[in-house]
């Protein structure tokens, strides 16, 4: 759950959920600007029955779940209601899940149609009477982009189909069973990152190389963006480096709680170098390498602030070498 709500909190930036829907429905084209987006509930819902058919009474019990994110996006005149939710875990029955949600988002919109019908009610035909949904009534699209950062490569259902049984039943039958397809970006597999223009690319970038130890420490060095990343992107990168102490280093933290990951390691170089010892700095470079190929962010930047540590992880690590 922890990842969840860093990756709410990194995509209540609307600059970055309007580059999330850019480069990945956009291939890059600057088609949504964030001041296009607009703040929705996230909490979705919807009533079993309806309270003005009698009958339906005792079943009317009321269903809610809440979303990740989700934004009302402008384009033109119309909207499209765009929700972000991220998963670690493959979940197989994710088909249905995903599917309430928009249900959810649907029947908000219908509700507040049949509000506005009942209000003024003039001229109704009797099933738009009796149902509160006129025969012009629309509603705006809802779709919804799966962030799958888990390990494993994503083997789960991308639709309703692939979940049912459709065993000996006719092809004629099997078309008429409506299917629902689900959008997953699988993070450490989307190679196509420089679509984005925020730092959007660099959180992706940094988990697709996380289980590549030495993609991950090139990374982290050739890219000056992780000297100076923003907090909530650094909270992100950092779940998944298994880096949770770099939090508490605060000699870490610049200007306007921004985050020098690098500096870690250029610590550890400079400490070597003082003292003007070669196989000291050897050493060193063995270390880093050897911890960044375990995802040890958090090691480097504790190592670099204290020498007893990098003493005890040279013994460790390093003693029978």
């Amino acid at each position: 759950m922890g990842q969840d709500i860093e990756w709410k909190s990194y995509f209540s930036d609307d600059e970055r959920y309007a580059d999330i829907i850019n480069g990945i429905v956009f291939r890059g084209k600057q088609i949504v600007a964030e001041t296009d987006l607009h703040e929705v509930d996230t909490q979705t819902g919807y009533r079993r029955g309806m309270r003005f058919i009698r009958k339906w009474q005792n079943a009317n019990r009321r269903r809610s779940r809440i979303r990740d994110s989700v934004r009302k996006t402008a384009f033109g005149v119309n909207f499209v209601i765009i929700g972000i939710e991220s998963q670690e875990v493959i979940d197989y029955s994710i088909p249905l899940r995903n599917m309430a949600y928009d249900v959810g988002e649907y029947e908000k919109q219908a509700a507040r149609i049949r509000r506005e019908v009942r209000k003024h009610h003039e001229g109704l035909e009797s099933g738009e009477y009796l149902y509160g949904f006129r025969k012009e009534s629309r509603l705006y699209p809802v779709v919804t982009f799966i962030l799958y950062s888990g390990k494993e490569a994503w083997d789960g259902p991308k639709s309703l189909h692939e979940i049912i049984d459709f065993t000996d039943l006719p092809d004629e039958l099997k078309k008429m069973v409506s299917d629902y397809r689900i959008h997953v970006i699988d993070v450490r597999r989307f190679n196509d990152t420089g679509a984005f223009r925020t730092d959007v690319r660099h959180v992706f970038d940094f988990i697709r190389c996380s289980e590549d130890k030495h993609a991950l420490y090139k990374l982290v060095e050739q890219d000056d963006y992780y000297k100076n990343m923003e907090e909530d992107a650094f909270d992100i990168v950092s779940h998944y480096a298994n880096a949770v102490e770099l939090l508490e280093v605060k000699d870490y933290y610049g200007k306007e709680g921004k985050v020098d990951m690098c500096k870690a390691i250029r610590d550890l170089m400079e400490d070597s170098r003082a003292e003007g010892i070669e196989e000291g700095a050897d050493r060193i470079n063995q270390l880093i390498i050897l911890l960044s190929e375990q995802g040890r962010m958090d090691d480097i930047v504790r190592a670099a602030k204290d020498r007893k540590y990098q003493e005890r992880l040279f013994r460790e690590e390093l003693g029978s070498r």
